[in-house]
């Protein structure tokens, strides 16, 4: 070949490729832009929204939102409550009972997977009081179990027991604690205190009475009472001298007198 073909050969053959590697080139970035659009494609959009939702027929759970926004084709559908959530759980046995009550201020859930997750100011409380505190929660919807893997507060009456992620079922009775940090004790008096000064995620009440404490308090309570029936009888007894001292008061009395008649007598 001489040089003059191997020019001809190029002027044709370096359009060609051109054109294969541009093509290639665009329509992988159209399969990106299209991969990018359908994880971000809303496909429900709903305001002031409150629904009850059932399982198998039967009412299990009921959600107030003021926003509730679906991705349903996305490659893992969720649906996204960017303005907060409230759920309210029925009781299986008795759907016209509620179980529990859940509020937080974001939440997602994953249709597939059936997987709620709560973040930021997580709240719940249960039937019998027992009350919840976290900044995460995730709610398993197939198992009917909630966890936590982060710092929380279970205020179960004048128990609150602080750890490091936790488990529990959905009506919040069965609890396994995965890192016990400590456990309070405090009266009613301090979390009613408590709980009208500090919003979600509270301190525990500055006011705190161990065991040990209630002990000593009421062993020095016994004390103080036994001191004040001590001085109340010796108010009521009439004072009693020493009948020896007495009679020795009565003789020096009685020599005084005769020695004041002799000196009398003898002037």
């Amino acid at each position: 070949m001489n040089i003059h073909s191997l020019r001809r050969y190029l002027a044709v053959a370096l359009p060609i490729v051109g054109s294969a590697i541009l093509l290639f080139s665009c329509e992988s970035k159209k399969e990106v832009v299209e991969e990018v659009s359908t994880e971000t494609m809303m496909t429900e959009y709903s305001e002031n929204l409150s629904i009850t939702m059932s399982e198998n027929g039967i009412k299990s759970y009921h959600f107030e939102t003021p926003l509730m926004e679906g991705y349903g084709v996305a490659r893992d559908p969720y649906r996204e409550f960017r303005k907060g959530i409230k759920i309210t759980l029925f009781d299986e046995n008795d759907p016209s009972k509620v179980s529990a009550v859940l509020t937080a201020n974001y939440a997602i859930f994953y249709e597939d997977r059936k997987l709620w997750e709560a973040k930021g100011n997580v709240e719940a409380e249960n039937v019998d009081g027992r009350k919840l505190y976290t900044s995460q929660l995730f709610w398993n919807q197939a198992t009917h179990r909630i966890y936590s893997n982060v710092d929380s507060r279970i205020v179960d009456g004048e128990e609150i027991y602080n750890c490091e992620g936790f488990e529990s079922d959905e009506a919040m009775q069965d609890w396994t604690y995965r890192k016990l940090k400590g456990v309070t004790y405090v009266s009613d008096e301090a979390l009613e205190d408590d709980g009208s000064q500090s919003d979600s995620l509270k301190s525990a009440p500055k006011s705190e009475t161990t065991p040990a404490a209630k002990r000593e308090n009421a062993s020095g309570n016994r004390r103080q009472k036994a001191t004040e029936n001590r001085q109340l009888e010796m108010e009521r007894t009439p004072s009693r001298v020493n009948p020896r001292l007495e009679a020795e008061s009565e003789n020096n009395v009685q020599r005084m007198w005769r020695r004041s008649a002799t000196s009398l007598e003898n002037r």
